[in-house]
C-alpha cells in the first residue's frame, strides 16, 4: 500500500501551536518567526482541507478537527523520537566490527586494539579477515583497514608510513601485492607470512615498511587506510577509534 505523504514540518507547528494556544509562543519554542507559523499553519489546513485554528476574543482556540488528531499525532512523535534513539544507540555502543588483512591484524591491529581497550573495558571488537572488495553492509562493519593508493569512494585516514622495507638476506619470499623481485625462492600467501618465513631464516622479503616497524627503502604509493562509508565515519564509536588508532603514529611530547 502507498504511504500518504506526511506533511512533518506543519504537523509539528500543529503541535507547538495547540499547546501554546499561540502562534508567538509556538515561534519562539520553533526558533521561527510567528508569520512562519501561521504559514505553516495555512498550508496544512490547505493540504487536509479543515480549519484549525479560530480567533476568538479570548483568544487562539483550536477547532474539532484541529484537536482530533492531536493524541495520535503526540504519540507518533514519541515514537519518532524512540526510532531516533534507537538508531543513535549503535554510536554509544561499545562493539566494533572491523575488517583487516590478515597479516595486518596479527602484526600491527591487535596490539594496538589491546592498547585501546585497556582504556575501556567495556569494549568489544569482532575481526573479520578482508581479502579483496568490502561490502560493509553484508558484514555489518563499522570499519576496515586496506592497503590501497588512497580511500577510493570511501572516507579514510592513512595509517603508517607509505612504502616498502627489505628484511632478511638470501633468496627472495615473494607474496601477492609485493614489488617484483629476481631469484623468488618462495610464495606465500601475504606480507605477515612473508616476514614469519624471514624470521625461520628462509630468506629475505619486501614488505610494507609499516609492517615490518621499519622506515620505508623503497618507495611506492601504496599504504594502509582506515576506511569507511560516511554513516559509519561520522559515528562516535568510529571516530574515536580511528583517534586511537593513529595517535600510535603521533610523536609523543617530550
Amino acid at each position: 500500500m502507498k504511504r500518504t505523504h506526511l506533511p512533518l514540518n506543519g504537523l509539528r507547528v500543529l503541535d507547538a501551536a495547540a499547546r501554546h494556544l499561540s502562534f508567538t509562543r509556538a515561534a519562539d519554542e520553533l526558533a521561527v518567526t510567528p508569520a512562519a507559523v501561521g504559514q505553516q499553519i495555512r498550508a496544512l489546513e490547505d493540504t487536509l482541507g479543515a480549519v484549525l485554528f479560530r480567533r476568538t476574543p479570548k483568544g487562539l482556540e483550536l477547532t474539532p478537527e484541529g484537536e482530533a488528531g492531536l493524541v495520535e499525532l503526540r504519540r507518533g512523535f514519541l515514537s519518532f523520537e524512540e526510532a531516533v534513539r534507537a538508531m543513535q544507540a549503535g554510536q554509544t555502543s561499545k562493539s566494533l566490527a572491523i575488517a583487516a588483512p590478515r597479516d595486518l591484524t596479527a602484526k600491527w591491529l591487535a596490539p594496538r586494539l589491546a592498547a585501546y581497550r585497556a582504556t575501556d573495558p567495556e569494549l568489544r571488537f569482532a575481526l573479520i579477515a578482508s581479502e579483496g572488495g568490502l561490502d560493509f553492509t553484508e558484514a555489518n562493519l563499522d570499519l576496515a583497514i586496506c592497503f590501497a593508493e588512497g580511500p577510493g569512494e570511501l572516507e579514510g585516514v592513512a595509517v603508517g608510513q607509505r612504502g616498502f622495507a627489505t628484511v632478511g638476506e638470501g633468496a627472495a619470499i615473494g607474496w601477492p601485492g609485493a614489488p617484483d623481485a629476481e631469484d623468488v625462492m618462495l610464495t606465500v600467501a601475504d606480507a605477515g607470512l612473508a616476514l614469519d618465513a624471514v624470521a625461520a631464516g628462509l630468506g629475505s622479503a619486501i614488505v610494507p615498511a609499516m609492517l615490518a616497524g621499519l622506515e620505508p627503502a623503497i618507495e611506492d604509493p601504496r599504504g594502509y587506510w582506515l576506511v569507511a562509508p560516511l554513516p559509519q565515519w561520522r559515528q562516535k564509536k568510529v571516530k574515536a577509534l580511528v583517534e586511537a588508532l593513529t595517535a600510535f603514529d603521533r610523536p609523543k611530547a617530550e
